[in-house]
C-alpha cells in the first residue's frame, strides 16, 4: 500500500529506453504516479525520483542503461532513482549497484514501483531495494495503454515470448508468452478514444502470438478494434514473418482504420544462419511476405530489422544475406550489430566475427538502407497523403507522420491542428525517429 501524503508536491523525471511496449509501461507507471500526488518534473525542475525504464536486447543497450544511470546520479545527487524493465531483471544485483539507486523492480513489479518506493521512502539505510520474480514464474498480464507526451496511443495486447531463438535473452528477461482477452483489450481502445486519441500503435514482445492458448488469434483482435468508433488509425508493431499470415494482410488492405505499414524482423537473409538462430520461417517466406503486401498495398511502409555479425555468419554467409536484402522491396532497414548475450545458446556456435568486421557489415547494411528509404519516400514527393499531426515540440515545431509511415515536417505550425488528421502535400521528410536511445518524459 502506498501513502499519498509521503509523495505531496514530489515530482519525477522518466527516461525511457528500447522498444514501444517499454514506451507504453512508462506512461501507465507515470500515470500512476500522478494519481498518487507525484507530477512530472519541469524542465528546469530538479526532480525527487528518476524513473529508468530499461532495456536489455544488447550488450550496448546494457552499456547505454548504466552510462543514463550514472549522469543522472551526478546532475541529480539528491534524487532516488528507481529503475525496472529487462536490465533490471535480468542483472538486478548489477543495477543496485550502481550510484544514486533506490528501488530495482523486474519487468514484472513495473506497476509496483510506487509501492516498493514507499517502502524505501519508509528506510534509513541507503541500500537499494530489489524486487523481481525469476522469469519461468512470471504468468501475470499487466495491460498498459497510455500516450505519455505523444500524439499515438501505445497498446499493450501481448508480453512474453516462447521462441528462445539462439541470440536474445528476451524470453528470460520477459517470461512466457501471455496475453488479456479481446474484450478487455478493446475496452482500453475505447477509453482512447473517449480520450480523444486518433492512432493506436498495438505492440508487444511477440503480438502474433495474442490468443496463444485460448479460441481467438491476433486477426480476430484485429478485426474486434477495426470497429472500435472514434479511432482513426491503428498501427501493426514488429510481427514475426511466420505469424503474419496473409489472411491478416488482405485484411490490413481492406481496412480503412489498419495503416499500410509493418515492421518484420528478418534477422539474417542466409537460411543457414537463419537455422543457427534458431528462427521459425526461411527467406523464401519472408519474400512471400513482402511480396504480398505488396501486391495488395503498394504503398506500404515496410521496416525489417536485420542483425549482422552473429556467430557463424561467414563471409559467404553475409553476401548472401546482402544480397537477398537488396532484392527486396523493403523501405528501411532497422539493423542491429550481433553482441554476445550470456546464457544464450549463441555462445556454442563457431566462428565468430571480430568487432571490426562486424561493424564493416553494419555499415554495409546502413547504406543500403538508406538508399531503400531515399527510393520510397522519393515516390512520394508531391503528392499530398493523410497526415496525423503531433503535438509541438519544445522549439514550437510540429510533425507527423502519413498513413505510410513517411514522417514530415509541417511548414507554419498552428498548435491548434495537434491531433488531427489532414491532407497534406510532401515537398519535404525525414526518416522516422524510433528514438532507440531513450526518451526523457518530465
Amino acid at each position: 500500500m502506498t501513502d499519498q501524503k509521503i509523495f505531496s508536491k514530489r515530482t519525477a523525471l522518466y527516461h525511457t529506453f528500447g522498444c514501444k511496449l517499454n514506451f507504453a509501461e512508462t506512461s501507465t507507471i507515470a500515470n500512476l504516479f500522478a494519481e498518487h500526488g507525484i507530477a512530472k518534473a519541469s524542465e528546469l525542475e530538479t526532480p525527487d525520483y528518476i524513473v529508468i525504464n530499461t532495456c536489455s536486447v544488447t550488450d550496448t543497450a546494457d552499456k547505454k542503461c548504466r552510462q543514463a544511470i550514472r549522469s543522472f546520479a551526478r546532475r541529480y545527487p539528491n534524487a532516488a532513482i528507481l529503475v525496472t524493465g529487462c536490465y533490471a531483471q535480468l542483472k538486478p544485483e548489477e543495477v543496485a549497484s550502481l550510484p544514486g539507486v533506490k528501488v530495482v523492480a523486474g519487468t514484472d513489479r513495473k506497476l509496483k514501483l510506487l509501492e516498493y518506493l514507499t517502502e524505501a521512502e519508509k528506510q534509513r539505510n541507503n541500500s537499494a531495494l530489489c524486487y523481481h520474480t525469476a522469469t519461468r514464474e512470471i504468468r501475470d498480464f499487466t495491460p498498459s495503454c497510455s500516450r505519455g507526451d505523444r500524439t499515438r496511443y501505445f497498446l499493450k495486447v501481448q508480453d512474453g515470448c516462447d521462441y528462445y531463438c539462439s541470440y536474445c535473452t528476451i524470453p528470460m528477461a520477459r517470461g512466457r508468452s501471455r496475453s488479456d482477452s479481446i474484450e478487455e483489450i478493446v475496452a482500453q481502445a475505447k477509453m482512447v478514444a473517449a480520450e480523444g486519441g486518433k492512432e493506436i500503435v498495438i505492440t508487444g514482445v511477440n503480438i502474433g502470438d495474442f490468443g496463444k492458448g485460448s479460441e481467438y488469434n491476433f486477426t480476430d483482435l484485429c478485426h474486434a478494434l477495426d470497429k472500435v468508433e472514434g479511432i482513426k488509425r491503428y498501427r501493426i508493431s514488429s510481427i514475426e514473418p511466420n505469424l503474419l499470415t496473409d489472411e491478416l494482410i488482405e485484411f490490413t488492405a481492406a481496412s480503412n482504420k489498419f495503416m499500410p505499414h509493418f515492421h518484420i524482423p528478418l534477422q539474417s537473409g542466409s537460411d543457414e544462419v537463419l537455422k543457427l538462430m534458431r528462427r521459425r520461417y526461411d527467406t523464401a517466406l519472408f519474400r512471400h511476405k513482402v511480396e504480398r503486401i505488396r501486391s495488395v498495398m503498394p504503398d506500404a511502409f515496410i521496416g525489417v530489422d536485420l542483425i549482422v555479425g552473429a556467430r557463424g555468419e561467414t563471409p559467404e554467409l553475409f553476401e548472401e544475406s546482402r544480397v537477398f536484402v537488396e532484392s527486396l522491396d523493403i523501405s528501411r532497414l532497422h539493423v542491429f550489430t550481433y553482441s554476445e548475450r550470456p546464457g544464450t545458446k549463441a555462445l556454442d556456435i563457431q566462428p565468430v566475427v571480430d568487432q571490426e568486421e562486424k561493424h564493416r557489415r553494419t555499415r554495409i547494411m546502413l547504406d543500403i538502407s538508406e538508399e531503400k528509404l531515399r527510393t520510397f519516400t522519393s515516390r512520394y514527393e508531391g503528392s499530398v497523403r493523410p497526415v496525423l499531426i503531433e503535438h509541438p515540440r519544445i522549439d514550437g515545431s510540429m510533425a507527423g507522420f502519413t498513413d505510410n509511415y513517411i514522417r514530415v515536417a509541417i511548414s507554419n505550425p498552428c498548435a491548434s491542428e495537434a491531433n488531427t488528421l489532414m491532407p497534406v502535400k510532401i515537398s519535404g521528410f525525414y526518416p522516422a525517429d524510433e528514438r532507440s536511445d531513450g526518451e526523457v518524459q518530465r
